[in-house]
């Protein structure tokens, strides 16, 4: 059985664990603005071909997996810049709606994808980049010890998790808001959604 997850589960993880269990574990999915913007966006990103940036080759919508975290998934675009062997070294650079966060939930995912790369590659990669669409530029992320920490950790308990099909008790606070899955969770209650559907069965 593949127990890989796709890398959009780990930033679901991280902004809010009964988010991702009802993705992954109940198969819920609603659309919002938010949502859709942001499919948008990645469409946008990944819909050009293979090129150079400023004198950097980069490549589009690259397939990218790691079998040690058990995830799998796109990255937006990975330039190759010179390293100091004269070797290339990938730099991922991925594209997000809205404005840079204070939580880590955006750096973690692309600190996955660089992880992925490396995995796959052989390669170090000590830094990338995430593209905001509100202010229209990149914030550079550092791949430090703690954020690959948090990484991993992340994944251990995502994949508990979704291969014992526990869903977290719904805990009302500001992430609710913009959440497509919030007439499903219903969060103000505490139902979870077994208990909602049966619910609606009933004469």
């Amino acid at each position: 059985m593949d127990r890989t997850l796709p890398l959009s589960a780990l930033q679901h993880y991280l902004y809010c664990p009964r988010q991702c269990a009802l993705i992954h574990v109940e198969k819920v999915w609603a659309e919002n603005r938010f949502t859709a913007e942001g499919r948008l966006l990645h469409l946008r990103a990944d819909s050009g071909s293979a090129g150079r940036r400023g004198g950097v080759a980069e490549d589009r919508a690259v397939p990218i997996r790691s079998d040690r975290l058990g995830l799998y998934g796109v990255a937006d675009v990975v330039e190759m810049r010179p390293g100091p062997d004269g070797r290339e070294i990938p730099y991922p650079v991925e594209y997000k709606r809205g404005s840079p966060k204070v939580e880590d939930w955006d750096r973690a995912q692309l600190c996955a994808q660089a992880m992925c790369l490396e995995e796959m590659l052989g390669a170090v990669i000590r830094d990338g980049a995430i593209f905001y669409g509100k202010p229209r530029r990149r914030e550079r992320v550092v791949f430090d010890t703690p954020l690959r920490s948090l990484v991993e950790q992340s994944c251990r308990d995502m994949h508990t998790m979704v291969e014992t099909a526990q869903t977290p008790p719904a805990t009302h606070g500001k992430r609710c808001r913009g959440c497509s899955l919030k007439g499903a969770c219903m969060p103000k209650t505490g139902q979870d959604v077994e208990r909602y559907l049966l619910k609606g069965l009933e004469p």
